[in-house]
């Protein structure tokens, strides 16, 4: 978290872990009280990883998609909607410039018994910030201050600069799980067994077994009184796979009922012909992005042949070879498009600033640009670039992908590339200390709004930890988000973009659709791959 106005901690990458084709699900719209649990069991079969359960020490998408089932928000995203609404609350409003007031339903409870209240709320944000895990999400509460609770259903945010645009949208993001103040520690990570056992649970779902990237249970929570409704389905299980051909497998052949993340674009192309399952569609934010370590990249701050310029003009010289089009089309049949800048397209302020600058200026690589870029820096010979990426957390696709990135910058002739691969518990630690120059992550976004793409990667210590600074960059950032002018906010991010791009301590290059896979009497899905890019058990059914 921020330590002073200009400070943010750092965010664990993608993560809201992204995936080859991010697979996810989705359900038919609910009433904030409606109905009871019932329905046949679903069973749900996924090759995304948890990494663990506490909220303040992990920010990826499979254990995101954990938390978004068992724990209580202030703020969520209804069906079909990007735009937040109360969740467990009942209101919640600026009552001041800094001042973000939230008032609680009476009566709620954890699936344990004890109740939830205004405290617990106090309790949650307080350990965020307290612990603020390297691999937690706290840096998203870069703006909060203090959180007080008069009473036992009143929660007031005091905020650090006034009229922040995004705040509500953070209150329903990884930052956002309400948890159990009498299971969770105030000062480190809970464990998964002593949050399973505690039951410190009051989302749509609790947890009735837990088998760490095996197998979760869940079961349908009575007490759950918030704006997505009450679970259709009493219960779900979610088992977890190794690899994508035992999950493609397995749901064409009706063993799990609904696959999502991560199948191959190939996988996905051949069960669209499978009368067995139903392949459905969704809008997506997924980003894919290469990111360098400004210490080790080569010429970086901490190599002994540091050179700032000469660093920059190896970053420059990538974005010039990176072919986007034959990414998508060959590795991904066009299940991602070609990105050109850090906000993804359909978004408010999106651009394309990578296009004009690099490359051959309408997109395509440009090898003879490369070559004089790394020449005019006084760079001679191949540059010799170590290139990581995970085997197992962003698709079976992604071997592919990283190989004919390999392909392209060597065929050039100006670059010998060292590509390397690690599995993905491993691979977010190592991340995160200096251990790769350069690597592979994928961003799925926390809330639809642009900000998302921009104060995470960009503001002076971010979840990226890669050591990018730039002042102007970090206030323009901060700016925005305090802007209430809609047209004159849109006007900043698209500065951002323009300022990162010549920078380039990310180059993104792919943009990814949700999709699912589904049994033919599986329901519930289409309505849920929405633009909140959160995808809720609770709204499915099978007949």
């Amino acid at each position: 978290m921020r330590s002073a106005s200009t400070r943010t901690t750092r965010l664990v990458a993608s993560l809201a872990g992204t995936a080859a084709v991010a697979l996810v699900l989705a359900g038919c719209a609910g009433g904030s009280n409606g109905g009871s649990a019932g329905g046949k069991a679903i069973t749900i079969g996924t090759t995304d990883k948890v990494t663990v359960l506490d909220p303040a020490g992990s920010y990826d998408n499979g254990s995101f998609a954990v938390m978004n089932q068992v724990f209580p928000f202030l703020m969520n995203t209804p069906y079909g909607s990007p735009d937040v609404k109360p969740d467990i609350a009942e209101s919640a409003d600026f009552t001041g410039p800094t001042e973000y007031t939230v008032k609680l339903k009476s009566g709620l409870k954890f699936a344990n018994g004890n109740d939830l209240t205004s405290s617990d709320v106090k309790f949650s944000f307080d350990r965020q910030l307290k612990i603020n895990d390297e691999n937690g999400p706290a840096s998203l509460l870069y703006n909060l201050d203090s959180v007080a609770a008069p009473d036992d259903t009143t929660v007031v945010f005091t905020l650090k600069s006034a009229d922040d645009q995004v705040f509500p949208q953070i209150l329903s993001s990884p930052a956002g799980p309400i948890v159990d103040e009498d299971v969770f520690s105030a000062t480190e990570l809970t464990s998964d067994e002593d949050i399973v056992k505690g039951k410190a649970f009051a989302g749509q779902y609790e947890i009735a077994s837990y088998d760490f990237n095996n197998l979760i249970s869940y079961k349908a929570f009575a007490g759950y009184d918030g704006v997505l409704g009450k679970a259709k389905t009493d219960q779900v299980n979610v088992k977890y796979y190794a690899d994508s051909s035992n999950l493609k497998l397995d749901i064409q052949e009706g063993n799990i009922d609904v696959a999502f993340r991560s199948l191959s674009a190939t996988d996905i192309d051949d069960l669209k012909g499978n009368d067995k399952v139903k392949v459905v569609d969704g809008p997506g934010g997924e980003i894919r992005y290469i990111v360098f370590n400004f210490d080790t990249q080569p010429f970086g701050a901490k190599t002994p042949e540091a050179d700032p310029a000469k660093a920059l003009a190896v970053r420059q010289a990538v974005a010039d070879l990176i072919d986007r089009d034959e990414i998508a089309k060959q590795v991904y049949k066009d299940t991602y498009t070609p990105l050109y800048s850090y906000v993804p397209a359909g978004l408010t302020g999106a651009t394309e600033s990578l296009k004009a600058p690099y490359g051959d200026g309408n997109g395509g690589p440009d090898a003879d640009k490369a070559k004089s870029t790394l020449a005019a820096a006084g760079i001679t010979g191949p540059v010799e670039l170590s290139l990581q990426y995970s085997n197992d957390h962003y698709g079976p696709s992604s071997g592919d992908e990283y190989a004919l990135i390999k392909d392209q910058l060597e065929s050039s002739g100006l670059f010998t590339v060292n590509l390397q691969t690690t599995e993905w518990v491993q691979y977010s630690k190592d991340r995160t200390t200096d251990v790769y120059p350069s690597y592979q992550l994928g961003w799925f976004p926390d809330y639809s709004d642009a900000d998302n793409y921009l104060t995470p990667f960009f503001l002076t210590e971010n979840f990226l930890a890669n050591h990018y600074d730039n002042p102007a960059v970090n206030d323009l950032i901060l700016k925005q988000a305090v802007t209430t002018d809609p047209a004159a906010r849109t006007a900043l991010i698209e500065q951002i973009q323009d300022a990162v791009a010549a920078d380039l301590s990310t180059v993104p290059y792919l943009q990814g659709a949700q999709v699912a896979v589904t049994g033919t009497t599986v329901e519930g899905t289409k309505d849920t791959l929405d633009a909140s890019f959160k995808f809720r058990y609770g709204a499915l059914t099978k007949g």
